[in-house]
């Protein structure tokens, strides 16, 4: 039996070969995006923590939503920065690693959380009279740590198998950050069995949480069809319309990168689609959240109405 080892000490991400002269646009658009995404996603947490309206769990479950967003752009857009400026980019093997497994902890704990946010819907809907029974602060909580702790240990598994790959050579990665199937590539190991094991540890991260997801929408449809009015079914449908936009995005752009064909244009393709998980879906959340959402705006309204009196009071 050989002793594990890796000769690769480090790799080379190409990001963005081809911008050429959109280069700079490209680069001062991904720095917008990543202090939008930042500045929604940190407002969303401040208010639902200073707000008494926003203690409800299913605010709870957004600021968790936003805690995951800023884990995720933070670990990936500055060195994707980085990487579009220099034209391409080193990272340590070690680095590459924690980038993984940051990246693929805050997506595995997205899926879990947006299963938790429809369950809450579903409850809010369809059982409204067990609701804050079933649904109240202390099982909002156990069931975000709950999400934390699996998202975190599932991952480490997948993450500690991937170190004990031998890579050989060569050791350019074709895209902007440290993704599995790219990493996997470049192994001189039989890979076989990580990709079995991915697959089996995606079951409770991925699939079961979009089955739950698809019963919980399937009998909120029934229980609106079965409100009278039209005026009641479109509120009920508006409390939820923003959860399932955001599933929707979510999801669609994951099933995308493994529905499309191999090949050059898949690889562009691939590349944009991550862009789209990575940096604009974690931007576009406290917008889609905030848009119809009374609550929120209210909370933001009377944050501001606040700071304006304390600079009257300091004047």
């Amino acid at each position: 039996m050989h002793e594990n080892y890796t000769l690769v000490t480090e790799f080379i991400l190409l990001g963005f070969p081809n911008l050429k002269s959109f280069k700079i646009f490209f680069w001062f658009i991904l720095l917008i995006t990543y202090f939008a995404a930042m500045s929604g996603n940190l407002l969303l947490i401040f208010l639902v923590s200073i707000s008494r309206r926003l203690q409800s769990p299913m605010y709870l479950f957004l600021a968790q939503l936003s805690v995951s967003d800023i884990f995720l752009i933070t670990n990936i857009i500055p060195s994707t920065l980085h990487i579009v400026l220099g034209d391409g980019g080193t990272m340590s093997f070690a680095g590459c690693l924690v980038q993984f497994y940051v990246f693929s902890v805050s997506e595995a704990f997205e899926c879990l959380l947006l299963t938790l946010m429809a369950y809450d819907r579903y409850l809010a809907i369809c059982n409204p009279l067990h609701y804050s029974s079933l649904m109240n602060h202390a099982i909002c909580i156990k069931l975000i740590i709950m999400s934390w702790f699996l998202s975190f240990s599932i991952i480490l598994i997948d993450t500690i198998s991937i170190s004990r790959l031998h890579f050989c050579g060569p050791n350019i990665i074709d895209h902007f950050f440290c993704d599995l199937s790219p990493l996997l590539s470049l192994s001189c190991s039989d890979t076989s069995i990580i990709m079995l094991e991915v697959s089996i540890m995606s079951i409770p991260v991925i699939i079961f949480p979009l089955i739950i997801i698809i019963i919980s929408y399937a009998y909120i449809v029934l229980t609106i069809l079965e409100i009278s009015s039209s005026t009641g079914r479109w509120k009920t449908f508006v409390t939820c319309s923003s959860h399932l936009t955001v599933v929707s995005i979510y999801y669609g752009t994951l099933s995308s990168m493994y529905v499309l064909p191999g090949g050059e244009q898949s690889l562009t393709t691939s590349k944009v689609l991550s862009l789209m998980y990575t940096v604009v879906t974690p931007m576009l959340n406290p917008v889609i959240y905030s848009f119809r959402n009374n609550d929120i705006k209210q909370a933001l309204k009377k944050c501001f109405n606040q700071c304006n009196h304390l600079n009257v009071l300091s004047k």
